[in-house]
């Protein structure tokens, strides 16, 4: 009689594309583990990468607005997961491995750091000063992260079955992980090496789709765009409204790829696509003229602070100075890691402790 997961994997030849990911021809983990009953390699991938801490810590992390007082800005998670639906509707109507793709979506920005892009630019900067050679990339962070610094459950450690590091995590995955991201990047800019499966490349164009379309949106709420500011062309093509744009977007991909092994966009709409891209980033990402920009000067100013604090008395961060034997490199290393895990408040909270004096914390009676 055949498991739930051998009829999974079954259904998958049977109904997916022939160019989809399949669970059963996985090229595998790193390290050997036994099958579930239950659930495919890549449905497993997608709980360990829930169930990780790392993907929890995504909730207090910055999107495009620091610390927004209003509850309806977007966090790093809710664009990961915002990222994941519209991933899961393109896989789906590809016929794609939608588990893989989930899985992918769900990972690709887990090796984020605190402050967004402006944190990561910071991080990049500062890592560079003590070890020239090297540099931070948020997605190269991703599949570090969990390749290397994630665990399994407290229960597994306890327990002593899980001795290795990382989540282990299938090979498409990590790939998937490795290749999403473009940077400014047009979606038809191919200097950029793309994912080696499909599903992966719907990551890719997946978080384009998510991230011009709800920052745009957090914009407007922000008053720093009016509706009336976007550019009138490729709302044309695209549509005037959030969710008419996110259709426009995902159902170009879907007529142009699908019954084709490929995932792509129309040249019109991603010429739109990209106009919308390139609108945002001056008007709003690396506008010097919004005040948004001196927040974000702001959390530069504590990254680099924090590292360089690190470097010279690690036991600041390790609560030891064993760190303090480490080269150079090995303890830039560990502190890149340690403050890219870092929250948006818990990096606030570690400035705040390092740098106020004690007795000026609480200028205000309660």
């Amino acid at each position: 009689m055949q498991t739930p997961r051998e009829r999974q994997e079954q259904w998958e030849k049977d109904y997916l594309a022939e160019w989809a990911a399949k669970s059963a021809e996985s090229q595998g983990r790193v390290y050997p583990a036994p099958t579930d009953p239950v659930r495919t390699a890549f449905q497993r991938d997608r709980d360990r990468i829930i169930h990780s801490k790392a993907f929890r810590r995504l909730k207090h992390k910055t999107q495009v607005f620091i610390d927004p007082e209003e509850d309806h800005y977007r966090t790093r998670l809710t664009h990961t997961l915002e990222v994941a639906q519209i991933a899961r509707t393109i896989a789906r109507a590809l016929r794609l491995n939608e588990d893989l793709t989930e899985a992918v979506a769900l990972a690709h920005d887990l090796g984020h750091p605190p402050f967004g892009h402006a944190g990561e630019e910071a991080l990049d900067l500062t890592y560079r000063e003590f070890v020239p050679t090297a540099g931070f990339r948020h997605y190269e962070q991703s599949l570090r992260m969990v390749e290397v610094l994630e665990r399994g459950s407290a229960e597994e450690q306890d327990a002593r079955t899980n001795r290795h590091p990382g989540l282990n995590l299938t090979w498409e995955v990590r790939d998937g992980i490795a290749h999403h991201s473009k940077g400014r990047k047009d979606l038809t800019d191919t200097s950029s090496e793309r994912a080696s499966t499909l599903e992966g490349k719907v990551v890719r164009i997946a978080d384009r789709i998510a991230y011009i379309n709800h920052d745009i949106d957090d914009s407007v709420r922000a008053r720093i765009l009016k509706w009336r500011d976007l550019p009138k062309e490729p709302l044309k093509l695209l549509g005037k409204t959030h969710s008419d744009r996110i259709s426009t977007m995902v159902m170009d991909v879907v007529n142009v790829s699908d019954g084709k092994p490929i995932v792509e966009m129309s040249p019109a709409i991603a010429e739109a696509t990209d106009n919308l891209k390139d609108f945002m980033f001056e008007r709003v990402y690396c506008n010097p003229e919004l005040a948004l920009l001196h927040e974000r000067d702001k959390a530069r100013h504590i990254i680099r602070s924090l590292f360089q604090r690190y470097m010279a008395r690690p036991a600041d961060m390790t609560g030891d100075d064993a760190l303090m034997e480490a080269s150079t490199e090995e303890r830039a290393i560990a502190i890149c890691d340690y403050i890219a895990g870092m929250t948006d408040r818990y990096a606030v909270s570690c400035f705040y402790n390092h740098f106020v004096p004690r007795n000026m914390r609480s200028p205000f009676p309660e």
